[in-house]
């Protein structure tokens, strides 16, 4: 009698633990934006959240080269970082959506991400007494595609990172961290490496610009990136620059998640002709093999390695 009786205290318990999201009371804007990103009602089979490709231990990207949506599809390219990304020009790789409102909505509908209508979606918020409630004491009103693209952009914008080892060396706030192989790193980051030729800027982003780096050949390597949006011949296998912040949490690399190291991407860029020989349209800083030697490649490294937020270098 006395085990039943624990047999179901335990599962009361766990009924109530599993009811502790429907019963927690949103606040803010951040909060419901929180709340829905991790939330898995947003797909189709309520298996996927948007946190399920981009995972906070790996920089809000993903580890695989192409995440899994729905029904353990795969996707056609690398799930980039969502941290970092307030005041971007554009986004995903080719630049389709131009504010993070409108890239918010699009993996929901996306057929091989989460794959759920929009107005259905709203419909499934409606029916929740926990988002109902949220979206009124957060806006007044009732949940709507406007809103839900407000509350998950809001959130998003809460991940932007700048207390790595670099920014400590640049603000002067603990030059000892910053090691001599990094420094050299930067340096060569700077010139040699003409890194920052096309990632400048705060976040090392190149104000989103678009660059074919010689991932297309139109054969095995044969996504046409951005001009799949603008339908311009200059941007055949072009792709949007990526920010390089926390760049050592968000392997794999490039748009097609080819590389699995830091290395193995400074590599193809020393050489791009030893990878893909006979691609179209590279960007001509890539005409030239860079001339890397051994210790320059491991000072890049290491500069690369600094640009983590110290939230990622807590053991």
């Amino acid at each position: 009698m006395k085990t039943h009786i624990c047999f179901l205290c335990s599962i009361l318990f766990f009924l109530s633990c599993s009811n502790l999201s429907e019963q927690k009371i949103i606040y803010s804007e951040v909060d419901l934006g929180e709340s829905l990103f991790f939330d898995t009602i947003l797909s189709r089979d309520y298996k996927l959240s948007c946190a399920s490709c981009h995972k906070p231990e790996f920089a809000f990207a993903d580890n695989i080269p192409f995440s899994k949506g729905i029904n353990a599809q795969l996707g056609n390219r690398n799930t980039p970082s969502a941290m970092n990304q307030t005041n971007r020009n554009f986004y995903f790789w080719d630049g389709r959506a131009e504010s993070l409102e409108e890239q918010a909505l699009m993996p929901i509908e996306n057929p091989f991400e989460m794959d759920l209508p929009l107005s259905i979606a709203i419909k499934r918020l409606l029916k929740s007494k926990k988002y109902n409630e949220a979206f009124i004491t957060v806006y007044g009103k009732a949940p709507s595609r406007e809103l839900l693209a407000n509350a998950i952009s809001s959130f998003e914008k809460t991940l932007e990172t700048s207390k790595s080892i670099f920014d400590k060396y640049l603000n002067e706030e603990d030059t000892i961290l910053m090691n001599e192989s990094a420094k050299r790193g930067l340096t060569i980051f700077n010139g040699k490496a003409k890194c920052f030729d096309c990632h400048f800027g705060v976040d090392f982003t190149g104000s989103d610009k678009f660059k074919n780096i010689g991932i297309y050949n139109g054969k095995e390597f044969n996504d046409e990136g951005r001009f799949k949006i603008s339908a311009n011949p200059k941007d055949l296998g072009s792709f949007k620059v990526p920010g390089l912040r926390n760049v050592a949490q968000t392997a794999p690399y490039m748009h097609n998640g080819m590389h699995k190291t830091l290395r193995q991407v400074i590599d193809y860029y020393n050489e791009p002709d030893k990878f893909i020989s006979n691609s179209i349209n590279r960007d001509s800083l890539l005409n030239k093999p860079l001339g890397l030697n051994e210790r320059e490649k491991k000072d890049l490294e290491f500069f690369l390695l600094s640009l983590s937020d110290e939230r990622f270098n807590k053991k």
